[in-house]
């Protein structure tokens, strides 16, 4: 099996471990975070530990390289890009749950705020 660049480790365990199992996790992570109000940050702090666990997996079960700062870089970043669109779908969909008054969904991961039709109908003065 050919090695993924930078990894180490062959791109069949990259795709398992870190974007299935892995990926797994970071969504969960996203929503638990989002679900509680809090900010992006603590998703990213939370990733870094995905990220070595991710490492840790790696070389404990396909004798993939633990200390391999390319490797983890790359495992931490696939982990918080999907944990941040997870974060970012669950927060658009909760200030449109809770305030559904004031915002409105714009795409999957957005949202806007409403605008009042009732201003818009009337004549410029």
């Amino acid at each position: 099996m050919t090695e993924m660049p930078y990894s180490g480790v062959p791109l069949a365990v990259f795709v398992g471990l870190t974007l299935v199992v892995g990926g797994g996790a970071a969504v969960m992570t996203g929503r638990a975070i989002a679900a509680t109000w809090r900010p992006a940050w603590q998703l990213a702090a939370a990733c870094l530990g995905l990220g070595a666990a991710d490492r840790f997996l790696a070389y404990a079960l396909f004798d993939g390289p633990l200390f391999s700062l390319p490797g983890y870089l790359l495992d931490t970043g696939a982990l918080l890009a999907i944990g941040y669109a997870a974060w970012r779908c669950y927060r658009a969909a909760n200030m449109v749950r809770q305030y559904p008054w004031l915002y409105r969904r714009a795409g999957p991961w957005g949202y806007r705020p409403k605008r009042d039709e009732s201003a818009d109908s009337r004549p410029a003065a």
